[in-house]
């Protein structure tokens, strides 16, 4: 289970590398995707899920664009079992569903496609393509599927280059405040 600090930390060794195709680091787009949240009203466990939802990136590289080799890092996946034990499942299960909210979000909105970037369209391909009406209605039954949806909405928008955002401090002074309490004698 990582830590705080242990969460700063990746920042700080590979936050600066370039989100795949896009005109911002995964820091920069980490922060934007949680200050969006943030201007929403979002609540400290979403805030959190929507700075962390790219976490899995760092921690398993694949290299810059890996969607341009034909690879799915299932990056949502990836960081769970770092996290798990330190957020409550509305943390986690944003997080582990947001790759599926952008395949329901094609599903049910007829102009969301067009708006992705080339790479997110790259991905969504390798990630299973756009859910069928049932699959749209299985996901929406989910626990946590509407803050994936917002998260996605997001984390769509998040892309802008030397957008100006709160720090990484304030961000992981919101996920404190959601963590889950330590076992006792832990």
């Amino acid at each position: 289970m990582l830590s705080l600090a242990d969460i700063e930390l990746l920042f700080a060794r590979h936050g600066a590398s370039q989100y795949s195709g896009e005109p911002v680091t995964q820091l920069e787009h980490a922060l934007q995707t949680a200050h969006l949240a943030e201007q929403s009203g979002a609540d400290d466990a979403l805030v959190t899920a929507c700075l962390l939802h790219d976490l899995g990136h760092l921690l398993n590289d694949q290299g810059e664009t890996p969607s341009l080799r034909g690879i799915d890092d299932t990056h949502q996946y990836f960081a769970l079992p770092f996290l798990r034990g330190l957020f409550p499942d509305a943390v986690l299960d944003a997080i582990k569903l947001h790759v599926d909210a952008k395949r329901f979000l094609c599903q049910s909105n007829a102009t969301y496609y067009a708006r992705l970037s080339d790479d997110s369209k790259r991905s969504l391909a390798l990630q299973g393509g756009v859910f069928s009406a049932e699959q749209a209605a299985g996901f929406l039954a989910l626990n946590g599927a509407h803050d994936a949806v917002l998260l996605r909405q997001w984390d769509d928008l998040a892309k802008q280059a030397e957008l100006s955002t709160p720090s990484l401090a304030h961000f992981l002074d919101r996920a404190s405040r959601c963590m889950l309490a330590p076992a006792a004698g832990a």
